[in-house]
């Protein structure tokens, strides 16, 4: 058992708070820039420009969370969503809109059953939650995680339908979208609350509840992070957390996260605006939709660790995702808006199957104390690819309405291909069932760099030394 199981409750409480305003927020931020005159162009132009300081916040976080603690980061990151939004709630100028929604992270929350996975947060969260449990139980720890947003997400959604309900009382649209930010001001003060008594170990110490070496016979737990011994007296170092070095790890991660922001940018903040033009809808129908579309997409996520347990990881990602992107590519060819509301509901349940499976991987096969800068810079690309693709979509939606739907298709369709490439051959440390070590009984262990492999003669049965 880790020494910070309790943060456990903090972490979702804090997901919880921020999925509720993010998944309002994602609703009604385009329909506010709408209903001020704002063309689609400008639309995905403010998204975009948004997504440019929200990608280099998250950089921040993971780099400075790894050297000075992750709490930190989260806390200023609640602040930084109050002050966000309300400056939208009082300013009007187009610059500050966008300076204020990359602040805030308004527009962007990953979409509909992502739950708030999304974003300069995670490369904080992520880690802490990953140091918080054991290695056999972090996926199933995410999975909840990815519970509680989406439940939350759900209830958040139909706070959408508010400005609509205050304009029938002779409020105007403008001035309804204003006060929904206001709502959204406290509640990113309640998310610096709450992670305010979470606990860290300091930078560079190793939590060792969470790192595990190889156990001494096959199917039992692996025990604390020890030295096996060998036969002749020498110990044997602990397992490496994979076969990859930080590099390659960052390195393939950044080139299949990018491929997928690409498509994530056309699908995530431009949906629904592609559901208003295309199906004359408004906030109210879409906060009910959205609202569904997460309560539907929680379900998924409490079957997420028994089918990665049983399939692995990289397999349960890569065969969800493949599907949800054919679900996808249906909505384009759809005629009403209730077939198109069904496959988005579908195919967001199919995304969430895989979700905490891929977070949980990355932390697996990241070490411990890299764990917040291999988050952020393994995504960033996909921050910076997502900022690019609204405005290209927005453009484009003026000749080709379906835009959003069928980049998405294409570059989510490529992202889960190449994810395959890149980690087929990797398995996270509770993945790995090779027998424990054995006396006169060699095995084959990563190199220090995960370039080379050595040879290491087993241990003696009895208990290990040291």
């Amino acid at each position: 058992m880790s020494d910070y199981e309790g943060n456990l409750p903090w972490l979702y409480a804090g997901r919880a708070l921020r999925s509720f305003s993010t998944a309002f927020l994602t609703v009604v931020f385009p329909l506010y820039l709408a209903d001020r005159g704002a063309s689609a162009t400008t639309v995905g132009l403010v998204l975009t420009l948004g997504s440019v300081i929200s990608a280099g916040m998250m950089a921040v976080v993971g780099i400075l969370g790894d050297r000075i603690g992750r709490r930190p980061m989260l806390v200023g990151l609640g602040l930084a969503g109050a002050v966000g939004a309300l400056a939208l709630a009082g300013v009007g100028n187009l610059a500050v809109v966008v300076l204020a929604s990359g602040l805030g992270g308004v527009g962007r929350g990953g979409g509909a059953g992502s739950g708030g996975a999304w974003g300069p947060f995670f490369p904080a969260e992520q880690p802490l939650l990953a140091g918080s449990v054991s290695a056999e139980h972090r996926t199933r720890s995410f999975a909840r995680l990815g519970f509680v947003g989406v439940i939350a997400a759900s209830a958040g959604s139909l706070v959408a339908i508010a400005p609509s309900a205050l304009h029938t009382s002779h409020l105007s649209m403008v001035d309804a979208y204003r006060l929904i930010f206001i709502v959204g001001a406290v509640i990113s003060v309640g998310v610096a609350a709450v992670s305010w008594p979470l606990r860290e170990p300091r930078p560079g110490r190793t939590v060792r509840s969470v790192r595990h070496a190889p156990s001494d016979r096959v199917g039992e737990p692996a025990s604390p992070d020890t030295t096996a011994a060998r036969s002749d007296g020498a110990s044997v170092p602990p397992e490496p957390a994979s076969n990859l070095s930080t590099r390659q790890l960052v390195g393939r991660l950044g080139f299949t996260n990018a491929v997928n922001g690409l498509g994530f940018g056309f699908l995530g903040p431009l949906l629904t605006y592609w559901f208003h033009v295309r199906y004359g809808v408004g906030s109210a129908e879409l906060g009910v939709l959205y609202a569904i579309v997460n309560l539907v997409s929680a379900l998924p996520y409490l079957g997420a660790a028994r089918i990665t347990r049983r399939f692995g990881s990289v397999h349960t990602v890569v065969v969800t995702r493949a599907f949800s992107v054919v679900v996808l590519a249906l909505m384009a060819v759809v005629p009403t808006f209730l077939i198109a509301s069904v496959l988005l509901a579908l195919r967001t349940g199919l995304n969430s199957l895989g979700i905490p499976a891929r977070q949980s991987y990355t932390m697996g096969v990241a070490e411990e104390h890299r764990r917040g800068t291999v988050a952020a810079l393994g995504s960033l690309p996909s921050m910076v690819t997502a900022s690019i693709s609204p405005v290209v979509g927005g453009a484009l939606m003026g000749v080709f309405l379906d835009t959003p739907i069928v980049g998405a298709t294409l570059f989510m369709g490529i992202n889960t291909v190449a994810y395959y490439l890149a980690f087929r051959n990797t398995r996270p440390p509770e993945e790995r069932t090779a027998p424990g070590p054995r006396a006169g009984v060699e095995r084959t262990v990563p190199g220090p760099t995960g370039d080379a492999e050595r040879t290491v003669p087993g241990a003696s049965p009895g208990p290990a030394s040291g």
